[in-house]
């Protein structure tokens, strides 16, 4: 399968807003997402179209899409930036078929470095649920280094919850 990440489009944000509203109870939990603290789709599209808006310096979040030989594997995100520094990067899969196939790999480590380019960073954090092991896995294979276990509230959607810290440096990055 050919692997690529781009920038996602506000025509395509409807991925990532229906990936959370369509998920189970279940899964929801394993991401440490409260479904009570998911915008409207209508509040969530409309944010959306008001941060596209800004010049990408001052905008509060910044989503990749994930193509396999075109089509929509997944995506990644980044909220809490500091232009020039750093961000907190999100990932998922779609298709939970698709998980664990090695596609999250490859479209993290093309996503870092694009957050890199287009952020102009120096540093890329993420913070998976503790217990969801599959990013906490990626994130070793791609080469971010540990940085500790805390609670937190990761996001706006999510509940408090342990979380493992992940960074990757701009000199680490291929």
């Amino acid at each position: 399968m050919k692997l690529c990440v781009r920038p996602m489009g506000l025509e395509e944000v409807s991925i990532r807003i229906d990936y959370f509203h369509n998920a189970s109870p279940e899964f929801l939990e394993i991401l440490g997402v409260d479904r009570s603290r998911l915008p409207t789709k209508n509040v969530w599209l409309e944010s959306y179209r008001k941060d596209f808006a800004l010049p990408i310096e001052q905008r509060q979040g910044v989503q990749l899409l994930w193509l396999g030989d075109g089509q929509p594997v997944g995506f990644s995100s980044v909220d809490k930036i500091s232009f020039g520094q750093q961000a907190n990067m999100h990932l998922h899969v779609l298709e939970a078929g698709k998980r664990n196939s090695g596609i999250g790999t490859e479209c993290v480590r093309q996503s870092a470095s694009l957050y890199f380019e287009l952020l102009e960073l120096q540093r890329l954090f993420c913070q998976p649920n503790a217990f969801n092991t599959a990013p906490n896995r990626t994130l070793q294979k791609v080469g971010f280094k540990f940085v500790q276990t805390y609670e937190t509230t990761p996001s706006s959607i999510n509940f408090h919850q342990p979380v493992n810290q992940w960074v990757i440096e701009r000199e680490q990055i291929s």
